[in-house]
């Protein structure tokens, strides 16, 4: 992230937006296979290794079948991550030192009010037009995939408001969070490589640190939030709202009737995905600041 004392509005946008494009269009193939994994029912004898799913599904349906979903993920990816990285260090700012220097606890708080402004003006909307999707195209008989654009309106039709925003409690308990243990914990790596380096707290580290900083948030990411990944793509799939009342409900059904580590399936792909999209993020952010600047 950019450790200035006050950060550009503009350039944030813009630079998270980027990175957020460029990460989507190149991660989608594992955020497929993370929400089928997750769709997938208890009693089905599909594959649970996500290699395998995405070997499948490409012979089966052809490889453009696993970018089903992906242009409403990349619009979502490239907003989402604008108001990130504008909300990020927005709030960055007013909670640095005068050396503009950030604690733990103060990037954390920030990560946090970061994923909490995403999720609801971003994240929720498109990651339900997403999941629904990929829900629909293993239907015996898809309503959604006749044309990309018309499809999409369709679903969204369908959806309406309350549909688009079903799965909001879980969106945002998922994205603050993700951005509270991603960009608080590469806030902390970062620092101590630059106090480590001697590197000034407005000064980028190289392509490399940064990429490899950034993979090292995305891990510790997966692991500790992936049960609230789970809970949302259960709440967005089609049908939902039939199964489950509440986000409360649909974490106790899952519990009781899949059992405990249900809530990690899906968690390979999503790891591959964040580990690659985490390095992309933070290096294309950072890079697009420089150029700039």
């Amino acid at each position: 992230m950019s450790d200035q004392k006050k950060a550009d509005p503009f350039k944030s946008f813009i630079a998270g937006g980027a990175a957020g494009a460029i990460e989507g269009a190149i991660t989608y193939p594992f955020e497929f296979a993370k929400t089928r994994l997750q769709l997938v029912d208890k009693s089905s004898t599909q594959s649970r290794n996500p290699l395998v799913l995405i070997y499948n599904v490409s012979k089966t349906q052809g490889v453009s079948a696993l970018y089903v979903g992906c242009p409403a993920f990349i619009v979502g990816n490239t907003a989402k991550a604008s108001v990130r990285f504008l909300g990020f260090d927005y709030i960055k700012s007013l909670l640095a030192d005068r050396n503009g220097k950030l604690s733990g606890p103060r990037g954390v708080i920030a990560g946090l009010g970061a994923g909490l402004l995403e999720s609801v003006v971003a994240v929720t909307p498109f990651e339900a037009i997403k999941t629904a999707l990929i829900d629909d195209k293993q239907a015996a008989k898809p309503k959604y995939q006749n044309g990309l654009v018309s499809g999409t309106v369709k679903l969204c039709k369908d959806l309406g408001l309350k549909g688009l925003y079903a799965g909001v409690v879980p969106v945002s308990v998922r994205q603050a969070s993700n951005s509270a243990v991603r960009l608080g914990g590469y806030n902390v790596v970062k620092t101590m490589i630059q106090q480590a380096t001697g590197t000034k707290p407005n000064e980028p580290l190289s392509s490399a640190a940064t990429f490899a900083v950034g993979s090292f948030a995305g891990v510790i990411t997966v692991y500790a939030t992936m049960p609230i990944d789970t809970v949302k793509t259960r709440m967005q799939s089609l049908g939902a709202d039939k199964l489950y009342t509440s986000t409360l409900n649909c974490f106790v059904k899952i519990f009781k009737e899949e059992g405990l580590l249900t809530f990690w399936k899906g968690a390979t792909p999503r790891l591959g995905r964040l580990i690659l999209s985490g390095g992309i993020v933070f290096t294309v952010y950072e890079k697009m600041l420089v150029i700039m600047n």
